[in-house]
């Protein structure tokens, strides 16, 4: 029984598509356009897109300067746009605009072209040209049209497009800290700051910027480490300002406090004469002293 009920349903499904492909080939071939913009559009209803467009495309010539083409160019673009084609149906928007400027839907259109460059925007590992293309677009739309009701989506497309941009940002500093480009991180973390003001991460950036400059400082040539040390010191101070109530304080103050402490080291057996002899007993006395400083920091924590 369940077959014989299958079998109806496919037999039902295949007349149907024979039916239909045969009345389509009959309204190409039509001279009837008026029966041809109206199986478009009753396709478009149904969402057979692809088709849809194709028929509307044949049409163009016939009632390019006539009040049913802004309407059917309408639909033709949001044709692509429904079959996820984002590039093509940008570029229909745009050529919307550019046909129709004075449209009442005009605000629509130039949305709509902004937000398929968000709609091509990739992953956060891969290039984000078009997530900045996004960003623009918006706030250009936001400038145009201050009134209009898709003023706050615009701006939730700029604040997810910068979210985005932003992670991006971070993963390449935090690939330079893991990979032990100290400098580079530290650079990276203090142009996350500049780039995204407003973030709530900034303090985490800023104390990742400390760090960085920390080990770059660590790992330098020893006549280059106590200018590279100062730095951890100005930046924990810049931290301390404007942060001054941030959860990561205390740790930032644990690379102030190992840095203060290496300068001195440092500067108590940086002599013009020094042998390679004391330079090593530096190195060692440095080191012993990050380690007695980080010990005693972690006591006071606990």
């Amino acid at each position: 029984m369940r077959k014989l009920v299958l079998y109806i349903c496919l037999f039902v499904a295949a007349t149907a598509a024979v039916s239909c492909n045969t009345e389509l080939r009959r309204i190409e071939k039509s001279k009837d356009y008026e029966a041809k913009l109206a199986y478009a559009d009753k396709l478009y209803a149904k969402k057979k897109y692809m088709t849809a467009q194709t028929l509307y495309e044949s049409l163009f010539q016939v009632y390019k300067g006539t009040d049913k083409y802004e309407p059917m160019y309408y639909n033709y673009c949001y044709c692509s746009y429904k079959m996820k084609d984002y590039v093509q149906a940008g570029f229909y928007f745009k050529n919307y605009l550019d046909n129709f400027p004075n449209s009442p839907r005009a605000t629509e259109m130039d949305y709509m072209q902004a937000y398929c460059y968000y709609k091509q925007s990739p992953k956060v590992a891969l290039d984000q040209t078009n997530t900045q293309k996004a960003i623009a677009a918006m706030q250009t739309f936001i400038n145009n049209y201050p009134t209009s009701d898709k003023v706050p989506e615009a701006n939730l497309v700029i604040e997810l497009s910068r979210r985005k941009l932003e992670k991006k940002e971070y993963n390449n500093a935090e690939l330079y800290y893991n990979l032990g480009h100290y400098q580079a991180a530290a650079i990276t973390f203090k142009s996350l700051m500049r780039n995204f003001p407003d973030s709530d991460k900034s303090d985490s950036y800023k104390y990742m910027a400390i760090k960085a400059y920390y080990n770059y400082a660590k790992n330098s040539v020893w006549e280059k480490q106590k200018e590279r040390y100062e730095d951890v010191l100005s930046e924990y101070l810049d931290f301390a300002d404007h942060y001054s109530a941030s959860k990561l304080k205390g740790d930032a103050e644990k690379y102030y406090t190992l840095a203060q402490g290496n300068i001195k080291t440092i500067d108590s057996y940086n002599k013009p004469d020094r042998s390679k002899k004391e330079e090593k007993k530096a190195k060692k006395a440095v080191n012993k002293a990050e380690k007695d400083t980080q010990t005693s920091t972690e006591s006071k924590n606990n």
